[in-house]
């Protein structure tokens, strides 16, 4: 028996509907940046977890370790900065959809001159 996408057999629930995705795709060099500072951040994580065991072990490596877990610490506030720059600076560049909310429309018509 030969079906069509749409065509299901009677009584039977489609396994999932598609819906249309609540937000807009984030622009790919918003989508690195923030991918990279994700990275960073749990590459972060890891390492302080790893002087907190080393420092509660009493090795050695706990103080080189530490030093790694605040220049991670470091590198994630500017990764988590340069997010929200690269944000700002796509959407000065291409421009973003600005429309006026409710209120500012009557007062923006009353201005106008074309509008008596």
């Amino acid at each position: 028996m030969d079906l069509d996408h749409d065509a299901r057999p009677s009584g039977r629930r489609p396994l999932w509907v598609e819906e249309s995705a609540a937000r807009p795709r984030m622009p790919d060099p918003v989508r690195a940046s923030a991918v990279r500072a994700g990275l960073i951040a749990s590459v972060t994580l890891i390492v302080t977890m790893i002087a907190i065991l080393f420092a509660l072990t009493g090795n050695w490596l706990a103080f080189p370790a530490v030093l790694l877990a605040v220049a991670g610490t470091v590198a994630a506030t500017w990764a988590v900065a340069d997010v929200w720059v690269t944000r700002q600076v796509w959407l000065q560049r291409h421009g973003v959809v600005s429309v006026p909310s409710s209120t500012a429309r009557p007062v923006r018509r009353a201005r106008s001159p074309r509008h008596p």
